[in-house]
């Protein structure tokens, strides 16, 4: 495990990102908050560029390497959102990229992520080795791993979203009581925790998953990492891990309030809330955390409270079930 980023990684990394990743926006529905008697502001990151936070940390990463490993290229595993942060942010940079991806991933990634100049290797969620197709990469090409999650800079790169939350807030005479993050891995909500400790140590800070792959969850639970065995399907595609990451569990542990879980059902009326209410198109594993409020999972009532909504790729035929209620 290597070192935790701090608050000056955070910042740092904010000045790299600059002029390349969006300030995403904060949005309030005027009819939600007096609905939850609360006042809710969304962190519309599914408007990022990519449509995902996953290029801050992409970008912070690549960014830093030498020019060696640059000359190299990078290689990454994500079953979408990370695969399009890695080709937008290598593109950018003039490095070759290449990122391998399930084969049952939504096609809109897939395309997305082509659509970047990187290449593609698909592989079968169910029989095969991400990993382990990476790592033969690495070996033939001399590439460089830019990992999800686990790594100090990728935490860094996405705690910037969390930076720009508390000032965006801030600017708004508002201290946010909750801050809620979809979590898979735990880089985001890791470095957004790291963000907020510094800035307002007092804001609560909670990890949101899908039913079925609350790794994290019982995790902080039980103050070690648990390995699940997933046997159910899940529309949050971003977000289904077996268990956390070392590096980000070391620091969630310590920073996060805890961690909770919503259905498939609640998941789907967040996004048709996302829709009807701010105006956004965010993807299941992006809707977790605003499920989460809408659901009653904490009390809402009288608190200033911060959702990040972290992406908005999710595939027609999946959004027109939504909609039409086929998950309700």
């Amino acid at each position: 495990m290597t070192t935790l980023p701090t608050i000056a990684d955070i910042e740092a990394a904010a000045e790299r990102l600059s002029g390349h990743a969006l300030r995403t926006p904060v949005l309030e529905s005027e009819r939600i908050n007096n609905q939850l008697g609360c006042r809710l502001l969304i962190k519309a990151e599914c408007l990022q560029r990519t449509g995902s936070f996953k290029f801050r940390g992409a970008f912070n990463m690549i960014f830093g390497l030498d020019d060696s490993e640059k000359e190299n290229g990078v290689v990454a595993f994500s079953s979408g959102n990370h695969a399009q942060g890695v080709a937008a942010a290598a593109k950018i940079l003039g490095i070759k990229a290449t990122i391998v991806m399930p084969e049952d991933a939504p096609q809109i990634k897939i395309d997305n992520t082509r659509g970047d100049g990187a290449e593609v290797v698909l592989y079968n969620r169910a029989d095969g080795n991400r990993v382990a197709i990476a790592e033969k990469i690495i070996s033939e090409t001399g590439a460089t791993l830019v990992p999800p999650y686990d790594a100090p800079e990728i935490m860094a790169g996405q705690g910037t979203l969390g930076l720009e939350l508390y000032e965006q807030a801030r600017k708004q005479d508002l201290t946010l009581d909750v801050v809620l993050g979809p979590c898979s891995g735990g880089g985001m909500i890791g470095g957004t925790a790291i963000a907020f400790k510094d800035r307002s140590p007092d804001t609560e800070i909670y990890s949101v998953e899908p039913e079925g792959y609350d790794d994290t969850a019982l995790s902080l639970a039980a103050g070690e990492r648990i390995e699940i065995t997933p046997d159910t399907p899940s529309i949050c595609d971003a977000l289904l891990l077996e268990i956390p990451g070392e590096l980000t569990f070391s620091s969630n542990k310590k920073l996060l309030s805890g961690g909770l879980v919503v259905s498939e059902a609640e998941t789907a009326q967040a996004m048709k809330t996302a829709f009807q209410e701010y105006k956004v198109v965010v993807e299941p594993g992006g809707a977790v955390a605003l499920a989460a409020v809408l659901a009653g999972k904490i009390d809402p009532k009288g608190k200033t409270i911060g959702v990040i909504c972290t992406g908005g790729n999710v595939d027609s035929e999946t959004f027109r079930k939504v909609l039409e209620g086929q998950y309700d």
